[in-house]
């Protein structure tokens, strides 16, 4: 094969030109071909055009890269749920697990609980960079939820189910958490509905707290009583990042959110999913 020089430029958001050009000639075309598909690993389309008077073939590489959160994934054709990287604006690429099949998809999950795998009764930094894995239960991290919620307007969706496999959900409007500065403070606008009830209006406006960092408005530390890190407030009705049970519990201290129709107001749940997306 001719030996070729490459140039790769970026040429809009998503999109990348790629020129090919042999330092003599090349064989042929599927030579070419082959040899660029091994530098676009993501291509979704490539345009191809021979430019004659340099010998040069010209690749217009439509991709994935350039997807700022899961919404826009899902408009550029990508329809099955998993993990995929964005590229937020202002941030480094990060890797976030997509729900394309809830609520018409397009959710960046930031909680995920499931089965008690991962210890959530952590420490401010732990909650700040994020914790758990891809293939475990996770928090994607405060820094990166400031950072993501920082521009533009944000849905929340929080996404439950009990023992029996009941599912619940509650949706608010305008989620945004503020930087470390102001200890990643949550606000949160109306709440939108769901057979989950509204279990944290309540906490509206409260900077988060965890075992060594005690924001909250109770005299004692919220986080160190019902072993957790939230948004608490005088405590909470919520808490999803409590002590998670194997079981069935009306124990308090659990994976709690007090207004789902359960049989306690202290039901601890099974799973616990909390996710965004742009209005």
């Amino acid at each position: 094969m001719s030996r070729m020089a490459m140039f790769l430029r970026n040429h809009q958001r998503g999109h990348q030109l790629l020129l090919l050009c042999p330092e003599k000639t090349w064989r042929s075309h599927d030579v070419a071909m082959k040899a660029n598909m091994g530098s676009c690993p993501s291509v979704i389309n490539c345009l191809i055009s021979l430019v004659s008077a340099t010998w040069c073939l010209t690749f217009y590489c439509s991709t994935v890269l350039g997807a700022r959160n899961c919404k826009e994934l899902l408009h550029q054709g990508v329809v099955m749920s998993g993990w995929y990287t964005i590229y937020p604006d202002g941030m480094a690429p990060l890797q976030v697990l997509c729900d394309m099949d809830t609520d018409g998809g397009g959710w960046i999950v930031f909680q995920r609980r499931y089965d008690g795998s991962v210890d959530f009764y952590l420490g401010w930094d732990s909650y700040r960079r994020g914790f758990g894995s891809r293939l475990t239960e996770f928090w994607l991290g405060n820094d990166n939820l400031s950072h993501l919620t920082s521009t533009g307007t944000w849905d929340l969706r929080v996404d439950l189910k009990d023992f029996n496999n009941t599912a619940y959900y509650a949706k608010y409007s305008a989620f945004r958490i503020a930087p470390a500065s102001d200890n990643y403070r949550l606000t949160i606008g109306a709440f939108l509905g769901g057979n989950a009830g509204d279990s944290l209006s309540y906490n509206n406006g409260m900077a988060f707290s965890t075992k060594d960092r005690d924001n909250d408005q109770w005299s004692s530390n919220c986080a160190t009583n019902w072993p957790g890190a939230w948004w608490f407030n005088d405590c909470f009705i919520a808490d999803l990042n409590g002590v998670y049970r194997l079981q069935q519990n009306s124990n308090p201290i659990g994976v709690l959110w007090a207004t789902a129709s359960t049989s306690s107001i202290n039901y601890s749940f099974k799973i616990s999913e909390m996710k965004i997306r742009p209005e």
